[in-house]
């Protein structure tokens, strides 16, 4: 037991620093990579925007997560009543620190701020940017405050706040884009169902491990959250690919930072998915949920890594092409 668990807190620990070396990393290196020999201009900042919608997209997944896994956890029959102590807060926290650094940036006119005489926070309710920048700062700070109250489950009305404002955000009324309403509801779903996706998994697993005494209640859980995370998967799937026909034209997809951007995330979301198939095949062959505990750890290290590749895929230059279809 003792081994075991020593292998638990090293698996645990370098889940952590690979998670922490591709947040250190991706934002210095990946803009500059994206766009080497594509012609765009990088935008000013482009770094720290990566690492602060980085930030919000975890703390998202972590709160989305946290109540997905709850409610599944009621429904498991004979289930102990116990969960694993609440992340919700220190993640409320970090998601509202991110939104507000972006709010900052959205206020100096969607440029780093170089001293407090540039930010003009007033300006924040005369744009559109910065009208939904701070409906995510408030939800956010509504999110900690019913972590801490006898009904965290209303935390989901304001992380739907948070998800409707990234999906207008996404997908702005102006510009060359058409029908962004449709280009909205397709990021509404696939951000949603990532979030459900990513944190659940990582909320399971933390489940998991302190209902090791209940084996049966363990192995009921895993086959839910697998039931949940295959629809998540198809939403994932038909929004992703109804966004990139809108957005970048196939033959140039790695001809612009969006679409380079875009292949690593669709390879990293394939990877994940072959994890998961595997992990599910194990369990079900040996009814054992531990067989499943590695693969799982390994896919939820990876959708931590694609949050960064789609934090990144936000702030790279959209590609602007003028032959679009009819539908959008």
């Amino acid at each position: 037991m003792t081994e075991t668990l020593r292998r638990t807190a090293v698996w645990r620990t370098a889940m952590v620093l690979v998670l922490i070396l591709v947040a250190a990393v991706l934002p210095m290196f990946g803009p500059s990579l994206a766009l080497e020999g594509t012609g765009e201009a990088a935008a000013p900042g482009l770094g720290v925007i990566t690492l602060l919608r980085t930030t919000m997209f975890a703390a998202l997944c972590v709160l989305v997560g946290e109540q997905a896994a709850a409610a599944m956890a009621r429904r498991i029959r004979g289930a102990p009543d116990i969960s694993p102590r609440s992340w919700a807060m220190p993640a409320a926290c970090a998601g509202a620190a991110a939104a507000l650094g972006l709010a900052l940036i959205v206020a100096n006119g969607n440029l780093l701020p170089k001293s407090l005489d540039d930010i003009t926070l007033g300006s924040l309710h005369q744009t559109t940017d910065g009208r939904l920048a701070l409906i995510e700062i408030n939800a956010f700070i509504a999110a900690a405050l019913c972590a801490t109250s006898r009904r965290p489950a209303w935390a989901r009305l304001p992380l739907a706040a948070v998800v409707a404002a990234e999906a207008l955000r996404a997908h702005p009324d102006v510009g060359p884009e058409h029908m962004p309403l449709v280009g909205s509801a397709l990021t509404l779903v696939h951000l949603t169902c990532a979030a459900v996706w990513a944190g659940g998994l990582l909320q399971i697993l933390r489940t998991m491990r302190v209902w090791r005494p209940w084996p049966i209640a363990a192995v009921n859980l895993l086959t839910r959250y697998a039931r949940v995370a295959a629809v998540m998967f198809a939403g994932i799937t038909v929004s992703g690919i109804c966004s990139t026909l809108r957005k970048v034209p196939l033959d140039s997809v790695f001809a612009t930072s969006y679409g380079r951007v875009l292949a690593a995330k669709l390879l990293l979301v394939a990877v994940v998915a072959v994890l998961a198939l595997g992990a599910r095949i194990r369990m079900r062959r040996s009814m054992d949920p531990w067989q499943a505990v590695m693969p799982a750890r390994i896919e939820v290290v990876l959708l931590g890594v694609a949050v960064a590749v789609s934090a990144l895929l936000t702030a790279v230059p959209a590609p602007v092409w003028w032959d679009r279809p009819l539908w959008g």
